[in-house]
Parts: C-alpha cells; sequence; structure tokens
C-alpha cells in the first residue's frame, strides 16, 4: 500500500472518531438541560448574552436619565443660590434684611452697616502750628489746585477721584501699624481695626459714586497715576513721621468736606439734578427708600468729617510723645 493510500484512510478515521465524539458530547445528559426547547448551545449562549446586553442597557440608560435629573435640579439649586463672596463660594444661608427680602451685595454685610451722625461739626479746623503743620497744609493746598483745574464742577467725577486716593491712608497706615504690632508683640489700642475700617468706608463711598458718575477713559487713566505715585509717597511719608502723614490726611479730609458742601449747593441750587439715590447708599447708610443724591453726598459729607477728626487727633498723640497704642482708638462708624 502507498503512502499516499495509508494517509487517506488515516484521515478517514480520525474524522469518524470526532464526529462520534462530539455527537456523544452534544446528547450527553450533562448538556441535555441546555437543548431543551429544541436549542443548540450555542442558540442558548447568544439568547443569554443577549439579554444580558438588554439588561446591561437598560440600566445604562436608566442612570443617565438619573444623572441628567440630578444635574437639571443641581442647576436650578445653583440659580437659586446667591453668590455673595468674593471668591465666589456660595453660602447655604442666604443673608436678609430686617424686612426679610433678600440681600444682594457681596461687598458688604447687614451688619455692617451703620447710620452716619450728620450732626458733626462740619466748620472744624485745625489751625497750623509747628513747620510740619504747616508743610502738611500747604501740600494738600497745592494738591487741590489742579484738580480744581480738571475737574472744576463736575463733582460727581472729582468725588470718584478724590475716594480713590482717600481709601489709600487707612490702609497703608492699618498695614503698617499691623506689621509693628508683629514685630513688637504689642496690642494697637485698636487703631489698626480703626484705620482699616477708614479705609473700607472710603471704599463705599467710590463704589457708591460709581453709580452716579460713570469715568471716561482718561479720568480712569488718571486714577491709575494718581493713586500709584501717592500710595508709594504715603507710605515711605508715614514711615518716616506718622504724626507728618496723619495730619496731611486731617487737612485732606478737611478739603472733602469742602468739596461735599459745594456739591450739595450745586443740588439745592439745581445745577445739579438730585436723582434718586443709588439702592447700595441705600443700604450702607440705612437711608430710607425714597432718598435721593443729596441725602447720600449729606452722609458722605459726614463720614469725611469724621475720618478728619480722627486723624487730627492720632496726629496730636503722636506730637505729644505718645504711641498710638496707648490712647485707645475713636469709636468707629458702626
Amino acid at each position: 500500500m502507498s503512502s499516499r493510500m495509508a494517509g487517506s484512510l488515516l484521515l478517514r478515521h480520525a474524522g469518524g472518531a470526532s464526529r462520534r465524539l462530539f455527537s456523544a458530547t452534544a446528547t450527553s445528559p450533562a448538556a441535555r438541560p441546555l437543548l431543551a426547547g429544541g436549542e443548540g448551545v450555542q442558540g442558548s449562549w447568544v439568547r443569554l448574552m443577549s439579554t444580558s446586553a438588554g439588561t446591561q442597557a437598560k440600566d445604562e440608560a436608566a442612570k443617565a436619565a438619573a444623572a441628567a435629573a440630578a444635574s437639571n435640579k443641581g442647576d436650578g439649586e445653583k440659580k437659586e443660590v446667591a453668590v455673595n463672596s468674593y471668591w465666589g463660594i456660595e453660602q447655604s444661608q442666604k443673608l436678609v434684611r430686617e424686612d426679610g427680602t433678600e440681600w444682594k451685595w457681596s461687598c458688604f454685610r447687614p451688619w455692617e452697616t451703620y447710620s452716619a451722625d450728620t450732626t458733626i461739626d462740619l466748620t472744624k479746623h485745625h489751625v497750623p502750628k509747628t513747620m510740619l503743620d504747616k508743610i502738611a497744609y500747604w501740600t494738600v493746598k497745592s494738591l487741590r489746585f489742579p484738580t480744581d483745574i480738571f475737574f472744576q464742577r463736575r463733582y460727581g467725577c472729582r468725588a470718584m477721584m478724590l475716594e480713590t486716593v482717600a481709601a489709600v491712608p487707612g490702609m497703608v497706615g492699618g498695614m503698617l501699624l499691623h506689621l509693628r504690632s508683629l514685630r513688637r508683640f504689642e496690642q494697637s489700642g485698636g487703631w489698626i481695626r480703626a484705620l482699616l475700617e477708614e479705609a473700607e468706608n472710603e471704599r463705599m463711598h467710590l463704589m457708591t459714586f460709581m453709580e452716579v458718575a460713570q469715568p471716561r477713559w482718561y479720568e480712569r487713566a488718571l486714577v491709575i497715576t494718581v493713586q500709584g505715585v501717592f500710595f508709594n509717597a504715603y507710605f515711605f511719608g508715614y514711615l518716616i513721621s506718622p504724626k507728618f502723614a496723619h495730619r496731611v490726611v486731617g487737612y485732606l479730609e478737611e478739603e472733602a468736606v469742602h468739596s461735599y458742601t459745594e456739591f450739595l449747593k450745586d443740588l439745592e441750587d439745581g445745577k445739579i439734578d438730585n436723582v434718586p439715590a443709588p439702592a447700595i447708599a441705600i443700604d450702607y447708610w440705612r437711608l430710607p427708600a425714597n432718598a435721593t443724591l443729596k441725602d447720600v453726598v449729606t452722609v458722605v459729607r459726614a463720614d469725611e468729617a469724621h475720618h478728619r477728626d480722627v486723624n487730627h487727633f492720632a496726629s496730636d498723640v503722636y506730637y505729644q510723645g505718645m504711641q498710638l497704642k496707648a490712647t485707645p482708638a475713636p469709636i468707629g462708624y458702626h
């Protein structure tokens, strides 16, 4: 027998054996439960996988729908929660006014509002006696001259310009006293808080007048320039002589009182429209709902008169050879 014929017989024999083996396996008792209903192993497995895949798809669709619903609900809740923080941090509890309405300001809180003391003496003037007093006085007078030329009687823009500068001394003085308190491990007598409150109060003046007068581009550029120069000059001046620095601010506030008095005169004479007070001013100074610009200028002028007295008092304390920490700071604005 040739080798080709022997190979052919061997293949036929192996094929028959394999058919008998797989046939026996398919009809074995262990496999019969899978064949119930006339289905083969492959059909049952495909049906099982299809059912499993369908169930999984339904589960995924349900989860997606639930996630979408939760997202929509979350978006709705976010729209209802007011973001009343500079950093955008949401508060779980909304702030409200005394009448129960929602508080909408993020730059100050309801307990930081106050009623200005409008009975303060507006005519008070510190007569310069020493050489430092005279230098401080004439320095402020020389600064007023270009301001009068630039703004003339546009008191809204003039007030905005003044407040960007007036908010600098309190911050610089409070910062330097804070650092000295840390270096010397000593109390400040409340002066750090008093000066920082002054800076914050002046900043709120600015936020108010921004609603009244919209600055032009060159006025904004002037603010940046003046503030940059004044901050550095006052910083080094306070390091050299705090009593001189406070005296300068005292005279600056005297000029501010004078400027706001002229502002009020033009409002009373009808040269400037006495428009309704900005909402931020009504809430900050606890003004009546029908308050006008005249009411706002009146309370701002009272604040400036208070700053005048505080800074002249601080300079007097230094003149007496005392440290501010040894003399309690005057009562604040609240």
